[in-house]
């Protein structure tokens, strides 16, 4: 820290010293000391932007191959196209459609029963009586004729408001008006029965009948050959999942049958491509990212995030997702929790090959074991395992790419599982004590392993563990009623029919003794076998089976072919359908380790950067605020201090006079004379 000093001239001149200036040279020098924080904070928020860049970089990537693994997204996506839209009009396909081609043959429309009552001359005139309304084979629904509707209008009015499944309206030309009334439903079911009673008083009672003029009538139609009805020419689903609207029936051939019209519904390629398309544009641009701040900006200066373990990480994450093989099927997933074992064999083709049949190993009958026996057998087949929320999968991936490689895999496998007992609990509530109580089990003596959690309130959590000498309910309410301080009740209640469950009260009333139990407690007497099916996923491995490859450039980029995914997408659509949508896919994978990577995630890579950052920002700004109060003190005090002793100066100059004048009336000596 650099010094500062008092300029004041003469000391006894009576002028003394800027005060202002002086404290302020001096509170700059103790602001030196900020100096080193404010540079941080600044070096700080610049990786702030720069991490909230590549975050939303991030996003849009994950955002591309979401709108890809999503199962009603761009691949459900379906085109379609009618041979005679005078005829039919393709209107809508959803997710459910299957590509293909199908003909229709129209016999007939759908019609909506319609009708009218007698003219009157006059809209105005007044009427009176009721009129009775039915539709198809519902109740017949009364509309009486009051003070309040007795005109045609007033009646339309009444008719609408009571919702009788009719529109009522009134039409008038020139040979008078009349209620026309149309019905709600179309086809067979919304015909109407109509008896009506009004009578127009203006024109001596003259009545107004009812007078049909459409009948309700089904559409009659052919798909692919079938006899189909369709209430409505909005036909929906003759087709699974296509809507399409009849507009006219089909012609008639010389033969007198009728001509068919070709509806042709297709895989929306396209769409597809370019959603892939964007998907490689936006990762480019996230790696491109990367790489600029791994370098100098065009100052030569360090861009804020070089050298940052943050960019490897994220870089690294980004090449291994990508470069990830998607498997060709995988087998039924089981628990990881229960102490799951395996049974069995399964049998594996590649291509032409002679298929091979792999046992589970007795010595190691878990899904790893059998994964090692597939990959020491050396059969050209890849076994790994996936696990997830508590679920492992065995996935297969051959290791011959194209046709040659096909994998067929017929699966004999059976699991055994033991019963986790799961907890389920009631929260404190009214001054009451919280409880729960383990799943019930078939019998009280039955064998038991594992663990249990058990925390009250605020309190530690705490673990007991099974003690093989006694591992059954009882002895689990033993052990958890002989920890000390554990702050619960056990017991067991057994009942009539031989079952029984394990219960736990809380010694803690109210919500201070709200319990959080995690129970890994397994059931070994009680246990489930199933059979593990294989489903075949994908027989496309890598993404450069649709023209994904890694850049000519070697900058960690992609380039794309589309050529090769319109080849792709014409000729196995369900492989690149799986690629991205299967469990344990391609797709699916990759779309996990973007939601982990970015700061969606509390985990993620960039989440915690961004937390490191906002954690060391608060501690600056802590002690530059701390640092600031104390300068403040500092300033206030040297303020007061200095006034003083600038006006000791200020005063010095007569003090001195009057020394001067009493030294003179002392000894006579007059220093003024010459």
């Amino acid at each position: 820290m650099g010094t500062v000093g008092l300029s004041f001239g003469s000391p006894i001149s009576g002028a003394g010293f800027d005060v202002s200036s002086t404290v302020s040279a001096i509170m700059a020098n103790l602001q030196n000391v900020e100096t080193p924080w404010k540079h941080q904070l600044t070096t700080l928020e610049s990786q702030d932007t720069a991490l909230s860049n590549l975050g939303t970089l991030l996003s849009k990537v994950s955002s591309d191959v979401s709108n890809l693994t999503n199962f009603t997204g761009v691949m459900a996506q379906k085109t379609g196209s009618s041979s005679d839209t005078n005829v039919l009009q393709l209107t809508s396909a959803t997710s459910s459609a299957l590509a293909g081609t199908h003909t229709v043959s129209v016999k007939s429309l759908a019609q909506t029963a319609s009708g009218y009552l007698t003219a009157v001359t006059n809209a105005s005139d007044q009427l009176s009586g009721s009129i009775s309304i039915q539709v198809g084979s519902g109740n017949a629904q009364i509309v009486n004729v009051s003070s309040s509707n007795n005109t045609l209008a007033g009646l339309a009015a009444a008719i609408n408001a009571a919702g009788v499944g009719v529109r009522a309206s009134v039409l008038t030309d020139a040979n008078g008006s009349r209620l026309s009334l149309v019905s709600n439903a179309s086809g067979q079911n919304g015909n109407l029965t109509i008896a009506s009673s009004i009578v127009d008083t203006s024109n001596s009672n003259a009545a107004l009948a009812y007078n049909p003029v459409v009948s309700g009538k089904n559409a009659d139609l052919f798909v692919d050959g079938v006899e189909l009805s369709s209430a409505s020419n909005t036909v929906t689903n003759l087709i699974p999942g296509v809507t399409f609207q009849l507009l006219a029936p089909s012609s008639t051939a010389g033969d007198g049958s009728l001509d068919p019209v070709q509806v042709i519904i297709g895989n929306d390629n396209n769409s597809v491509e370019s959603a892939i398309g964007q998907m490689v544009t936006d990762y480019n641009a996230l790696i491109s990212a990367i790489d600029t701040q791994q370098g100098n900006d065009s100052t030569g200066k360090a861009e804020p995030l070089f050298g940052s373990p943050t960019l490897s990480l994220l870089e690294q994450q980004l090449l291994s997702g990508l470069n990830q093989q998607n498997p060709n099927g995988y087998v039924d997933a089981i628990a990881t929790n229960t102490g799951t074992t395996l049974s069995g064999s399964i049998t594996l083709q590649v291509g032409s090959g002679t298929a091979q049949v792999v046992e589970v190993p007795q010595a190691t009958n878990t899904l790893q074991g059998l994964a090692d026996a597939i990959n020491g057998a050396n059969l050209g087949v890849t076994a790994a395992i996936v696990t997830r929320n508590n679920q492992s999968t065995l996935t297969l991936l051959s290791q011959t790419a194209g046709l040659a490689g096909a994998l067929t895999v017929s699966s004999n496998l059976t699991s055994t599982s033991d019963t986790l007992l799961g907890f389920r609990g009631l929260l404190a509530g009214g001054g009451t004590n919280a409880s729960g109580a383990l799943d019930q089990i078939p019998a009280a003596s039955d064998v038991l392993s594992g663990s249990i959690s058990i925390q009250v309130g605020a309190e530690n959590a705490q673990t007991i563990a099974l003690d093989s000498t006694d591992n059954t309910l009882q002895g689990l309410a033993d052990a958890i009623n002989g920890t000390d301080g554990i702050g619960v009740t056990a017991a067991v209640t057994t009942n009539s029919d031989g079952s029984a469950y394990l219960s736990l009260q809380s010694l803690t009333a109210g919500s201070a003794g709200n319990l959080t139990v995690t129970s890994s407690i397994l059931d070994t007497t009680n246990t489930h076998t199933s059979a593990l099916n294989y489903t075949s996923s994908s027989d496309l491995s890598t993404l450069a089976n649709i023209g994904i490859t890694a850049s000519q450039k070697d900058d960690g980029t992609m380039d794309f072919d589309a050529s090769v995914l319109d080849a792709a997408l014409n000729s196995d659509y369900s492989g690149v359908l799986g690629l991205f949508q299967n469990a344990n896919s391609w797709g699916q994978s990759f779309q996990t380790m973007l939601n982990n990577a970015g700061s969606s995630s509390s985990s993620g890579t960039l989440a915690l950067a961004q937390k490191a950052n906002s954690n060391m920002e608060s501690t600056l700004n802590a002690d530059v605020t701390k640092e600031d109060a104390t300068i403040a003190t500092q300033k206030a005090k040297l303020t007061t201090e200095l006034n003083a002793a600038n006006e000791i100066m200020q005063q010095l100059p007569s003090q001195l006079q009057g020394i001067n004048e009493m030294y003179s009336a002392i000894s006579g000596y007059n220093q003024n004379k010459g």
